[in-house]
């Protein structure tokens, strides 16, 4: 049982009767009372009530996962979540039972909005100050870092305005010289140069009557910040090489990873410019800072691969939730499902077990000593995220693009943070 409390913490194992055969020590430290040998668990935590979806599940060998009312006397308001796993290929095998308290009443319930699943405090509050903030026609700042949702919430913002009949206009400022970013955003008139034969509408006048979205607008050069501003002072654009300016009805939504006070410090941004964008901040908060979250975004993505895939996967080994819900995510939910499309492909079988993961989630709690040597070197051996880069780009052999779909980010940020930490490949 000690090797189970340490490896999936406060735990029961049941026989095939859903009975109860052993438990870690943490389960008595956090139900505050003995869950004693031979009693039925799921009688214990569901009582005789009409709803046991526990016992009715585990009765039809069906893993589950489930938030219930808290057993016994002193309740106080808590819930418990739970979540069973077969100990073996039949019900009659038996199976381990994993328990966690749920932090409050306002966790407990999931929540959809808008493509993004939770159960976090945190996030619920952002998605009421979204509503509200979708119904104003000002700008609106969204901070998060890459993976987080940013565009979901961007989509969210449009999808509620009374803009949402009109057009939405998704462009990464980071993805594009600044030439061409220039003459994507405002247009260009014909002849304006080589190879324009016609004028061309940007993402301004394309996105006319509905919303804009400007994602990693922290890296766009100072030169177009300021032709940025004056578009939206003006309520116009001048497309590259014409004359006339056009007219141009747009919500702005822009989004990056950077503190953006601390980039007009540093004299990398224009602070006009950033009040003019930072009407209304939002802050995404990363998956490591709502890791209750991990448990239902594996559902979710499970379900969704399920469909139409050669596996179909009916449960995740404790071992493996563990170790997700202990990894820091980097490139937050888009890692996650990136992980998990991996695993599919990886494992086999009916169970995500930990085996079927990348290596830099199923070996992090292994000692450094156990871990292979990498040929990749960072400014620092002691920084996780460098280390998580390195590992990445050893098992994509080199290969960026392939390194950067398994960190869940995109090509430009995976080189943008090697460039940062002081990683380098020794290929391309």
């Amino acid at each position: 049982m000690a090797a189970l409390q340490a490896l999936a913490g406060p735990a029961v194992v049941l026989d095939g009767s859903l009975r109860v055969r052993g438990s870690t020590g943490g389960v008595r430290d956090l139900l505050g009372f003995d869950v004693v040998e031979g009693v039925s668990l799921p009688s214990l935590l569901c009582g005789s009530g009409p709803k046991r979806p526990v016992a009715e599940a585990m009765a039809a060998g069906t893993p589950v996962q489930a938030v219930l009312p808290w057993p016994g006397p002193d309740a106080q308001g808590r819930a418990l979540r739970v979540r069973s796993m077969p100990i073996g290929k039949s019900k009659k095998d038996g199976w381990v039972v994993l328990l966690e308290v749920v932090p409050d009443e306002d966790a407990s319930d999931a929540v959809l909005f808008h493509g993004m699943w939770t159960r976090d405090a945190k996030m619920k509050r952002l998605f009421k100050v979204v509503e509200r903030a979708a119904a104003d026609d000002v700008p609106v700042l969204v901070r998060g870092e890459t993976g987080s949702g940013k565009e979901l919430v961007a989509q969210a913002l449009h999808a509620l305005s009374p803009r949402a009949a009109g057009p939405f206009r998704a462009i990464n400022c980071a993805a594009l010289p600044a030439n061409l970013l220039e003459s994507e955003l405002f247009g260009h008139a014909r002849g304006a140069f080589t190879g324009a034969h016609k004028d061309t509408p940007g993402h301004f006048q394309l996105a006319s009557g509905g919303t804009l979205f400007l994602d990693e607008i922290a890296e766009m050069p100072l030169d177009l910040q300021a032709k940025l501003l004056r578009v939206l002072e003006a309520g116009a654009v001048i497309p590259v090489g014409g004359r006339a300016p056009v007219p141009v009805d747009v919500r702005i939504v822009s989004a990056t990873h950077r503190a953006l006070r601390q980039e007009v410090e540093s004299g990398r941004f224009r602070a006009d410019l950033m009040y003019r964008l930072r009407v209304i901040p939002l802050f995404l908060p990363p998956l490591r800072e709502r890791r209750g979250d991990v448990p239902l975004l594996v559902e979710k993505v499970v379900e969704e691969l399920n469909r139409g895939r050669r596996r179909r996967v009916d449960s995740v080994s404790p071992a493996a939730m563990l170790a997700m819900e202990r990894y820091a995510w980097p490139g937050n939910v888009r890692e996650l499902r990136n992980v998990l499309a991996y695993a599919y492909v990886i494992g086999e079988g009916t169970t995500l077990e930990l085996t079927d993961l990348p290596p830099e989630i199923a070996d992090a709690d292994r000692p450094a000593q156990e871990v292979t040597p990498e040929p990749w070197t960072a400014a620092s051996v002691h920084d996780p995220e460098a280390a998580r880069i390195a590992r990445a780009l050893e098992r994509a052999r080199g290969n960026r693009e392939q390194a950067a779909r398994l960190l869940g980010m995109s090509r430009v940020t995976l080189w943008r943070r090697m460039r940062e930490l002081g990683v380098a490949s020794a290929r391309a």
